[in-house]
């Protein structure tokens, strides 16, 4: 099948594009720098931004299903406008060009809870998608564990250099990471699987931790020991953003909208997507030793992780 991958150098796409082509599609990479991308051999590499109608149309020529893994929220204050057109633009190119797939990698999470920012402009992406021709799968992953990932790189910067900290009480929320292997694994396998088109599934990996439990799990694999961890309830969203941005190497207008989305739990209540898409479930802790670099013989000198909280 030829397919289209939009977001193709981001942290999933990047990912995504090998394993399509190593699934036997003919795959087609956009870009808005072809000269910085590396792509795989064979690999067609196209041109265009989704903000500027006119420069990437052309790449839709032929193609059957579209990956859409286009998010703003690192571009600044006004990723929700970002996302809202580029959703728009593609959209109406999808249509022109006959496109009949859709598959989008969006945000777990309960629409009765106070959702974020952030999921709020995934929701408003999906409904775009939804309203053009093509039938369009939706996967909503919470924490993506693996090295490049917005959210798992803030978890790994706090594991690693606080061995003490005074936290803001979101700490105790519920979270269902996930392993970039397997995200990538699930995108592969609805492409093949025809029941898939217009459906929603939320995927997960295979343990329910807070998001304590995910800093000092992380702490342990990465530096041995598990720090001290002292949540303070008058820590609000806007100092728990100043908190993170101060500690980490995470721009305000990053921290922000990921602080915001912290307070509700993300786990998976929906597990339909094993029935169609089967995915050997990679633990946490070795999704964080795969995102560190870490080899079996790293872990000689650490101790033994604790037993899940909790599985879905």
């Amino acid at each position: 099948m030829r397919v289209l991958v939009t977001g193709a150098t981001g942290f999933v796409g990047s990912r995504l594009v090998p394993a399509l082509v190593e699934a036997g599609h003919d795959v087609v990479a956009l870009v808005r720098t072809p000269g910085e991308y590396d792509a795989p051999t064979g690999v067609t590499v196209k041109q265009g931004d989704l903000l500027e109608v006119g420069s990437f149309e052309h790449a839709l020529a032929d193609v059957e299903a579209a990956y859409y893994l286009v998010h703003s929220m690192q571009a600044g204050a006004e990723f929700e406008e970002r996302d809202r057109l580029a959703a728009r633009h593609f959209t109406d190119a999808a249509d022109e060009a006959g496109l009949s797939r859709v598959v989008y990698l969006s945000g777990l999470g309960d629409d009765r809870d106070r959702l974020s920012k952030h999921l709020k402009s995934r929701r408003e992406v999906e409904r775009i998608l939804a309203d053009g021709e093509a039938d369009v799968t939706v996967l909503r992953a919470a924490i993506i564990v693996g090295d490049g990932s917005a959210s798992f790189d803030i978890v790994r910067q706090l594991a690693e250099r606080l061995p003490v900290m005074v936290t803001p009480r979101w700490v105790d929320t519920d979270c269902q990471p996930i392993a970039i292997d397997d995200v990538v694994a699930y995108l592969v396998g609805v492409l093949d699987a025809p029941a898939t088109a217009g459906n929603t599934y939320q995927i997960g990996g295979p343990e329910v931790l807070t998001y304590r439990e995910l800093i000092e799990r992380t702490a342990e694999v990465a530096t041995g020991r598990r720090p001290l961890v002292v949540p303070v309830p008058v820590l609000t969203p806007r100092l728990s953003s100043y908190w993170l941005a101060l500690t980490t190497d995470a721009e305000m207008s990053v921290a922000g909208p990921l602080v915001d989305g912290m307070h509700n739990p993300v786990v998976v209540d929906d597990t339909r997507i094993r029935t169609v898409v089967d995915v050997d479930p990679t633990s946490f802790d070795e999704a964080v030793r795969r995102a560190l670099g870490a080899t079996p013989d790293d872990d000689d000198h650490r101790t033994a992780p604790a037993e899940p909280r909790g599985t879905h």
